[in-house]
């Protein structure tokens, strides 16, 4: 029993670990390469392959190759196509184009994307043929995933690898790592009855039908407004730390030099606030839980936007990174638990499925390329006044992603209409 549990461990320890290396440092890059105009593309192609990848690698592991074989095929085309990104960049050092890198770039994260929900079915797979409560085992696993994404950006952070394409490299080698790993796990049987499944119901349509419900319909849409704040940070809040080096006030702090080591706290305090989730449903019900998570939001854009590296601006900035565990767990996992509890079991994994689309599909690729339009508005764009102030113009582009969660919550409080029953989870 322990044995498969340490195994599973190991596997979400590596899948988020692929991704830590790079998600939170890549804009470094990309703004010291000359690339800051593009980093909402990097970040929006993750949700637009979201859209439809997870499903389709997902039919192939149901029908033809067993998901840990699927798990380990995409780790390994993944790493393949991360490390010929980095070798654009070490090839062409801070003269490399875009359409050199985000080629190679775009067909790692379709690869990745889809081991997320793969990553879980193997869980859930060994977990069920040892004997396991799922519920109850798989929840302490996937925490070493965090985990995971927390060591991987800690080494990107201390070895300077964090503004050049050396993270690339490091992610393309966990990838490896995890690629070989994988073949190791517990067979997943390959389900034949999937092939009489309608079209429908292969794809997960039959889902759709829910936006018919007023009130789940209301819950998907508010779901993809919220969904659109979730790439935001992860795209431009390491390049707005970053941006304080060019001040010889900052130049030199600890916060400027270590910015992603400062935003791995944001992990850390969503490893913290997921053991938050059961008291607050119980207590306070979705509608709360959801309009605590808007607040969240809205302060950790508005800390951001009123922070700095020293003093009680630290102090601003280090909060920002804490109430982002509460921003995305009592969204992200408190959604999905509400999507579960207010669906027949019949459409209960699709629905799971739309939930994600409307979030990481649809939702981080608007919000992805809406953002970058603010921060081109206020910080990439000097030409607008010859006195330009480009950590002026980074606060303004907070302040207004600040404005937009407050102002989505207090519509949501509005047109959402539910009544709690503390009856339930």
């Amino acid at each position: 029993m322990k044995g498969i549990k340490f195994r599973l461990i190991v596997m979400n320890f590596l899948i988020f670990a692929v991704w830590g290396a790079y998600l939170c440092s890549l804009g470094i890059y990309l703004g010291r390469i000359g690339m800051g105009a593009h980093i909402g593309k990097f970040f929006a192609i993750q949700g637009i392959v979201s859209l439809f990848m997870p499903t389709l690698i997902g039919i192939i592991a149901d029908r033809w190759v067993p998901a840990q074989k699927m798990l380990g095929i995409c780790h390994f085309l993944a790493a393949i196509f991360m490390a010929l990104a980095g070798y654009m960049g070490y090839k062409y050092g801070n003269d490399v184009t875009f359409g050199q890198i985000f080629p190679y770039y775009a067909l790692s994260v379709a690869f990745f994307m889809p081991t997320i929900a793969l990553g879980n079915s193997v869980s859930y797979n060994a977990l069920t043929q040892a004997g396991l409560d799922t519920v109850k085992a798989f929840p302490p696993i996937r925490v070493f995933g965090t985990i995971g994404f927390i060591l991987s950006m800690w080494i990107v952070n201390f070895t300077g690898f964090k503004d050049n394409y050396m993270q690339l490299f490091v992610s393309a080698a966990w990838g490896i790592i995890l690629g070989f790993y994988a073949f190791t796990l517990p067979n997943c049987p390959v389900n034949k009855t999937a092939k009489g499944a309608s079209f429908v119901d292969t794809f997960g349509l039959r889902a759709f039908s829910l936006f018919k419900d007023g009130k789940m319909c209301v819950f998907f849409i508010f779901s993809f407004l919220l969904g659109m704040c979730l790439q935001v940070t992860n795209g431009f809040a390491t390049p707005f730390l970053d941006a304080f080096g060019t001040d010889p006030q900052y130049a030199n702090a600890f916060a400027v030099k270590n910015n992603v080591f400062l935003s791995s706290i944001s992990q850390v305090s969503e490893t913290l606030c997921i053991l938050l989730i059961p008291f607050f449903l119980k207590r306070f019900g979705i509608k709360k839980v959801m309009l605590i998570a808007f607040v969240a939001w809205a302060l950790r854009f508005f800390f951001l936007g009123a922070g700095s590296p020293t003093g009680f601006g630290l102090v601003l900035l280090i909060l920002s990174m804490i109430v982002y565990g509460v921003a995305f767990d009592f969204f992200n996992i408190s959604g999905s638990l509400f999507v579960d509890q207010n669906t027949d079991e019949s459409i209960r994994s699709s629905a799971q499925g739309v939930f994600m689309m409307m979030t990481n599909g649809l939702g981080a690729t608007i919000g992805s390329l809406c953002a970058q339009a603010v921060v081109n508005r206020f910080v990439f764009n000097p030409s607008v006044d010859p006195n330009f102030n480009i950590m002026s113009g980074w606060s303004m582009a907070w302040y207004v992603f600040a404005a937009f969660a407050l102002i989505v919550g207090i519509l949501f409080a509005i047109l959402f209409k539910y009544k709690h029953n503390p009856q339930q989870a």
